[in-house]
């Protein structure tokens, strides 16, 4: 039984964990509210309605007409700008972007043009309205700046509609949808890490999914794709952690602990996860010695990291001697991991094996545990 616990870390490789790249994706919005006189209008109301589900927001313009409004769900809006309780100006169906928030101004003196065009007998003096005071030349870039934003927003919609498919694709587990989809807002906008994240993403789950040469050739693509991803957002822990990932199937273990240490020292509340991870990593290429160092800094972050305390202990137990009479003396300790994983995962994954850990070494399971953080325990109780 021993000889067996203690190849158990090579014979039963450890399940590394994923990060999850599309945390809830949040937008942003922006722009100038300019009076007739051209001027900056401070005060002004801006509404942001959502129009895809329930939802309505506002905020103030600052004392240069300015107004920023971020936090909020990629969806469909109507923005409207109120001044004095009467509603000025609206667009309707903007659709929200990734990245940099989207840029709405309100011109209040076109908002009058638009209004006065609009009115029976106002149309034929719309537009000398206004173009009034402006010359060719700048009637020209007037023009052109319109033509520019409506080409902008039209490409801001295409890469919106990409990405959106893609997560529903992703959802679904149509892993060749989705990297369809994400493969096509890369093109749209090579600039949005998030996209070259879900993507990458995308290629690891593909991968999962094939065999051979069509398996390497996702996970290398995967990798080209965190890559990517890294160099537009250096600084975000979950890149590093699924590079990592992605670096240990193609087998290049060195890097993806490089990785990982990154990762950690991004992110040092979740440490113990990317330690784990570590020392997931170095467990299936056979270093044991720092795998258990790797399990043992995850616990020292995370006490209550029930899967470390299990590895842990199978790492401890791979150290146990044996007597010439065969009685099996583990380190100090031993039990008290596999105890420990019990007590938080008493119906988890290693329970059986935890369970035949603590028998081999000829220790009783503990079958009653007082919770986490209690000062109090319950008086053990000794299994029959």
């Amino acid at each position: 039984m021993l000889t067996r616990s203690r190849k158990l870390l090579i014979t039963l490789p450890v399940t590394l964990l994923f990060s999850v790249v599309g945390w809830a994706q949040t937008t942003a919005f922006e722009g100038d509210v300019k009076g007739e006189d051209g001027k900056g209008v401070p005060k002004a109301v801006v509404h942001i309605d959502r129009k895809d589900i329930k939802g309505a927001y506002k905020v103030n313009t600052d004392k240069k007409g300015h107004y920023y409004y971020g936090g909020l769900p990629i969806g469909t809006y109507r923005i409207s700008v109120e001044i004095d309780g009467k509603e000025r100006d609206s667009i309707d169906n903007v659709r929200s972007k990734l990245g940099d928030p989207t840029n709405i101004p309100f011109d209040l003196k076109e908002a009058a043009a638009r209004a006065a065009a609009a009115t029976p007998g106002g149309a034929a003096g719309a537009p000398k309205d206004v173009e009034k005071g402006m010359s060719a030349a700048d009637k020209a870039a007037y023009e052109k700046k319109l033509k520019e934003q409506a080409e902008k927003m039209a490409k801001n919609k295409e890469l919106n509609d990409a990405f959106n498919a893609g997560v529903e694709a992703e959802n679904n587990k149509q892993w060749d949808a989705a990297v369809q989809n994400f493969e096509k807002a890369t093109t749209l906008d090579p600039t949005q890490n998030v996209v070259f994240g879900r993507l990458a993403d995308s290629y690891v789950a593909l991968a999962a999914t094939k065999t051979g040469a069509d398996q390497d050739a996702a996970l290398a693509k995967s990798v080209v794709a965190y890559q990517k991803a890294i160099e537009l957002k250096a600084d975000a822990p979950e890149y590093h952690n699924n590079y990592a990932l992605a670096l240990a199937k193609q087998k290049k273990f060195a890097e993806a602990q490089a990785e990982l240490t990154k990762a950690a020292q991004l992110d040092p509340p979740q440490a113990g996860k990317y330690y784990y991870n570590m020392g997931a990593v170095l467990v299936n290429t056979g270093q044991m010695d720092p795998a258990g160092e790797a399990f043992k800094k995850a616990l020292e972050i995370d006490p209550n990291y029930a899967d470390a305390h299990y590895q842990y202990g199978i790492y401890l137990i791979g150290k146990a001697t044996t007597t010439a009479d065969g009685k099996i003396t583990p380190p100090p300790g031993t039990a008290d991991e596999f105890q420990k994983y019990l007590q938080l995962r008493p119906d988890g994954p290693f329970a059986d094996s935890a369970k035949a850990m603590l028998a081999t070494i000829g220790q009783t399971v503990e079958t009653q545990f007082s919770k986490p953080g209690e000062k109090k325990q319950t008086p053990k109780k000794k299994s029959q």
